[in-house]
């Protein structure tokens, strides 16, 4: 089996192809197609086919709406372990005075936090928490990745 890549802060972003290139385009498509279907009804004045084309476009955005959210629940749900995750790494790994200011840091903190090394996980949090770093700061601090390729 190939070795990974290793990650980086210029690589660590991942697309899931099925998602991002086949099931939005689709859906995207489809709320284009009923807008250009509802105007292109919307000249007659039947009402049942101005309706029709309506009903066709509060459809697809509701699919579309539905799609995504179907989406983003499982990454909150991401965001929340990591977050548990690097609780209980930084007890671990923070001296004292540190570590009673593990609950300062947001979940965004800790999401950026995730990629740091071991070694350098004191220092960052600290001036995490000093300067109020946001998660792409905290990111482009890290001097040694580490790899989190479990992520979508």
């Amino acid at each position: 089996m190939a070795e990974k890549k290793p990650q980086t802060l210029a690589n660590h972003g991942r697309l899931d192809p099925p998602f991002h290139f086949f099931v939005l385009p689709i859906f995207g498509l489809g709320v284009i197609f009923t807008l250009i279907h509802f105007f292109a009804h919307l000249s007659h004045n039947d009402f049942r086919e101005n309706f029709h084309a309506f009903m066709l476009i509060l459809l697809a955005l509701a699919l579309l709406v539905a799609v995504s959210k179907i989406r983003l629940y499982p990454l909150k749900v991401q965001d929340r372990v990591i977050r548990l995750e690097e609780r209980l790494r930084l007890t671990q790994l923070l001296p004292e005075p540190l570590r009673s200011r593990i609950p300062e840091l947001t979940e965004d903190q800790l999401c950026g936090l995730r990629f740091a090394s071991d070694a350098e996980i004191p220092k960052l949090v600290e001036r995490t928490l000093n300067e109020k770093l946001s998660r792409k700061q905290i990111k482009a601090s890290i001097q040694n990745w580490r790899p989190d390729y479990w992520r979508v």
